[in-house]
């Protein structure tokens, strides 16, 4: 029932407000386009006949369909799915009422190295498969009434290109931008809060607005500044300024409201700045909303980061892009499901990794309340990949590194921007400090109010620390190693400091815990991800390095991370099965050759293969003061939290039945966890996690499928065949079991549970019941409904 809820208000928050900036006149353009792979002649032509290529909707990531395939030229980096060419192609109609208007497409993104055209018209080329870009179509448009070709070429034929899996094709949103001849340029409207205090807000706003006129005219820029309720709180209005023909020219306005409600973690309240440039004779000649909160954030050397006058130590997660099944064509409601439950473990705080995310991902974290470091690069012009983004950083990061800030600098959930991820051009100071000092120059340029870190790399190796390139970082972030970051603030305290990507193990959290300069630290990783699999090789297909699975199931780790970081009273049980080595302080390559010991880590289960009796060392993870175990109702000790955060540990005789942990906080008991051993598989549980299901792209509901035996209990380390039938009008959009190894396509309806579990999401198509039926042979099926509405 929790599920339902949380999934039923996710639905609400995704209604609540329109995604990133908007200008009037924005229209969907997601439907109707045909796709096909290859590089096909000709395929830019009006003419070009397309009646045989697959209809698709957009976004669309080609790639994740598969097969997986050994040989793919994409490696293991790239998770063992297909890359190459392929061609989009939409055919549109303008409305007569178009006729004088001027016409842009604007792309979230296309992976890789797109071109764009409109009517056999080449307008642009982009090769940054992460970067969000617009073009002005309007000259090479027929008159409204007559069809329109838009095509799109996509290329990722060159490989290896990416440390993880990228995906390909038009995989974000598309819109079509119907304007005048007075509109602001791409994401140049910006919304600041000057200055801040509990009694008021003092607000600029600025826009670059282009006259494409035949003359100049008298413009001025109004905002209608309205709260979280909708309700306009006030309208500032600015002077007004000729504007040239052909260019643009900055306009700005600014005032102060009263008694402002900020955003916050736990209130992320949102305001909205409606722009309106208005003539001479007060005509509306263009019109934007633009999202905005109103906070105060900072870094401090002494005591980390400050939010709204409250220290909080930023208790974050790396995450790349994909949405496991579904590449990197992600449903918003696939990301809601993610983030809540990686916020339920404590999770406070979000970084990028490592390039721009999808303009939709970063307004959720703006509605969740969710801390955001917006990371843009992965590498500058030393490669990682023979193919990778190298070959354009010199000709492209400039345009990209603007562009990124642009778009995302009215979030405020972005309170930190990373301009590079363990970037191999370090141990060239020159080249380095050069990159820095240029990219930095255009992040304050663009956005004056946040401050620049990057991902330092083993920084002592490459002398960062004394040849002046770590101290070019506004905040000094540095992934691993947290002694060597302390000891690098301790020798110059005016440092501010961040761990930008850090280990799971304790001694990691320990470090940044009990020193309050460290400004938080952000765990490699959150989620499993498709890619980065070379190390362990084919079969794998994807890394098992998150705190929850690829579907979101939460592992042991990630419950003993809940432990430290939650803040609602919890408890889980585990066993231990293998220990874990530490290896994030030894040298590079002592680590990565010690190998870890094999096995499973902890099992969250009391249902070991072997049920003679034996011992078995229970952990407890835990944030309450003391915990109580029992087995079969018979107590085994409460025991403490311990100080340095290490799980709480009973060693264990096994006796088949019940383990239940019972957790006390100020002398009450909290909250209590139970295990029971499971018996033989004897049929399917499945729960949906909404009743409700709607019709677009974004609204995806999560069936969990459990093997449970004949009381109820969940069967671990079983893999029947599971078949998934849906009946009513609903589809089945991806079906996955979390496994690194599993090659079954995840579109296929059947597939093998892992650990008892598999994961179906359905996307609804139209109005009225339906029923998603999972079976397996000598199971009882099992049976889930939900409500379909349009």
């Amino acid at each position: 029932m929790r599920a339902i809820r949380i999934m039923a208000s996710a639905m609400a928050l995704m209604a609540a407000f329109p995604v990133c900036a908007q200008p009037a006149g924005t229209q969907n353009f997601d439907a109707g386009w045909r796709f096909t792979t290859g590089d096909i002649a000709g395929a830019e032509q009006t003419a070009f006949a397309d009646a045989g290529w697959q209809a698709v909707s957009l976004p669309h990531d080609w790639a994740i369909a598969g097969p997986f395939d050994e040989y793919s030229p994409a490696t293991g980096s790239g998770g063992f799915l297909p890359t190459g060419v392929a061609w989009y192609r939409k055919a549109f109609t303008l409305p007569p009422a178009s006729t004088g208007k001027r016409i842009f497409v604007e792309f979230d993104g296309v992976m890789e190295r797109s071109g764009v055209w409109i009517n056999g018209h080449h307008v642009g080329h982009r090769p940054n498969g992460y970067a969000s870009f617009r073009y002005d179509i309007t000259p090479h448009l027929n008159p409204g009434g007559q069809a329109n070709i838009l095509s799109v070429r996509a290329d990722t034929s060159a490989q290896p290109a990416s440390r993880w899996y990228a995906g390909g094709g038009i995989y974000r949103h598309v819109r079509l931008l119907t304007l005048g001849d007075t509109y602001a340029e791409a994401w140049s409207s910006t919304v600041r809060v000057d200055r801040l205090d509990a009694q008021s807000a003092t607000l600029s706003i600025a826009s670059s607005i282009r006259n494409d006129g035949k003359m100049p005219i008298d413009a001025m820029l109004e905002a209608a500044i309205e709260g979280p309720d909708g309700k306009v709180l006030a309208t500032f209005a600015g002077k007004a300024i000729t504007l040239p023909t052909g260019r643009a020219t900055p306009l700005s306005v600014g005032g102060t409201i009263a008694n402002p409600r900020r955003w916050d973690t736990g209130d992320p309240a949102l305001h909205k700045a409606v722009l309106h440039v208005r003539g001479k004779d007060g005509a509306i000649l263009y019109e934007e909303s633009v999202p905005f909160g109103i906070r105060d954030a900072r870094f401090e050397a002494d005591s980390g980061f400050w939010l709204n006058g409250r220290n909080i130590k930023l208790k974050g997660v790396a995450i790349h892009a994909d949405g496991g099944p579904f590449g990197m064509a992600v449903p918003l409601a696939v990301y809601e499901r993610r983030l809540r439950g990686l916020m339920a473990l404590g999770v406070n705080a979000v970084r990028t990794a490592h390039h721009p995310f999808s303009p939709e991902f970063l307004d959720l974290c703006d509605r969740l309340g969710l801390i955001v470091m917006n990371e843009a690069f992965d590498m500058w012009t030393v490669a990682k990949n023979p193919q990778d983004y190298h070959l354009y950083f010199t000709d492209w990061s400039s345009i990209d590194a603007r562009d990124f800030v642009r778009r995302d600098r009215n979030h405020p959930s972005v309170v930190i921007w990373s301009i590079g991820n363990e970037i191999h051009d370090t141990p060239y100071p020159l080249v380095a400090q050069s990159v820095i000092q240029r990219l930095k120059a255009i992040f304050h340029a663009e956005d004056p109010t946040r401050p620049v870190t990057m991902a330092l790399f083993r920084p002592n190796t490459t002398g960062d620390y004394v040849n002046g390139t770590a101290d070019l970082l506004d905040v000094v972030g540095q992934n691993y190693r947290e002694t060597e970051l302390a000891k690098a603030k301790a020798d110059k305290p005016s440092r501010k400091i961040i761990g930008t990507e850090n280990s799971k193990n304790r001694s990691s959290w320990i470090v940044v815990r009990d020193n309050p300069a460290y400004a938080g630290m952000f765990l490699w990783t959150g989620v499993d991800y498709l890619g980065e699999a070379d190390r362990a090789g084919w079969p794998a297909i994807s890394n098992p390095s998150g705190l929850v699975d690829r579907i979101d199931g939460v592992k042991p780790i990630g419950w003993e991370r809940a432990g430290w970081w939650a803040d609602r009273p919890m408890v889980k049980l585990a066993r231990r099965v293998t220990p874990v080595i530490d290896t994030s302080e030894m040298p590079t390559m002592v680590g990565i050759a010690l190998p870890q010991p094999k096995g499973p880590g902890a099992l969250a289960d009391w249902s070991p293969q072997d049920r003679t009796p034996h011992r078995e060392k229970v952990e407890a993870y835990s944030n309450a003061d003391r915990v109580e175990l029992f087995l079969n109702g018979k107590s085994l000790g409460a025991k403490p939290r311990n100080a340095d955060d290490s799980a709480i540990i009973w060693d264990v005789d096994f006796a088949t039945g019940t383990l239940r942990a019972v957790a006390w906080k100020d002398g009450k008991r909290v909250t209590e966890e139970i295990m029971r051993t499971a018996g033989d598989p004897a049929a399917i549980r499945l729960v949906a996690e909404s009743p409700r299901i709607g019709s677009g792209f974004d609204d995806v509901v999560a069936v969990r499928a459990q093997v449970v035996d004949s009381k109820g209990v969940a069967v671990p380390g079983v893999t029947p065949l599971l078949t998934a039938r849906v009946d009513g009008p609903a589809t089945l959009a991806a079906f996955d079991n979390g496994s690194v190894t599993d090659h079954t396509p995840f579109a296929f309806p059947s597939r093998p549970a892992a650990d008892g579990k598999a994961v179906a999401f359905l996307r609804g198509k139209g109005k009225g019941r339906v029923t998603i039926t999972i079976s397996s042979p000598g199971l009882t099926p099992g049976k889930a409904v939900m409500e379909a509405r349009p």
